[in-house]
């Protein structure tokens, strides 16, 4: 007995993507903030100081990708003075959010980590005070990524059909449209 995918349709099986979720991105954060406080503190004499370089990477992505969420946002609206957008690279955008929320996540984890067992050995490191800034940048750029990314993958849902639309219509998409000459003949 084969196995039953409820994305299937009549017409075979349907693509689907769901959002990404929140709890997902939790965990990854938690586990990597536990696994990093326990390498800072287990190793932290032998690492180099905190550079500034992942820190900014992080935040001018997260601006990058904010900027993406708010140009293809106006362009699936089709508000005025705006190209229509290309499905591909929707498609595109996609992928890149919820790569980036998962990034986002993992960096925020690990920066936590690192802040918070800064913040608890700032008094008794000199080392501890020096890099503490860079790692709160770090902090700050991670969750800005996440934020970013999970606006970008907001913006690039496919805002329902009109009332009263027709599906005859070019660039009508419904899950009622009717199946085109071709796909009904075989």
């Amino acid at each position: 007995m084969p196995l039953r995918d409820d994305r299937s349709g009549p017409d075979g099986p349907r693509p689907s993507m769901k959002p990404t979720s929140g709890s997902t991105l939790l965990v990854a954060g938690l586990v990597m903030a536990a696994l990093s406080w326990l390498a800072i503190s287990r190793f932290y004499g032998n690492f180099p100081s905190i550079p500034w370089l992942p820190g900014l990477t992080l935040l001018a992505l997260a601006g990058l990708e904010f900027v993406a969420a708010i140009n293809t946002k106006a362009r699936i609206d089709r508000r005025a003075g705006t190209e229509p957008v290309d499905p591909l690279l929707v498609a595109r955008y996609v992928v890149l959010a919820k790569a980036s929320a998962l990034a986002g996540a993992l960096f925020t984890g690990l920066y936590a980590g690192l802040v918070a067992w800064l913040v608890t050995e700032q008094g008794r490191l000199a080392e501890a005070e020096e890099d503490l800034t860079p790692a709160v940048v770090g902090l700050v750029g991670s969750v800005a990524l996440v934020a970013a990314a999970l606006a970008l993958e907001r913006a690039c849902r496919v805002p329902p059909p009109p009332p009263g639309s027709d599906p005859a219509e070019p660039g009508w998409a419904g899950d009622s449209a009717e199946p085109d000459a071709q796909g009904a003949d075989g």
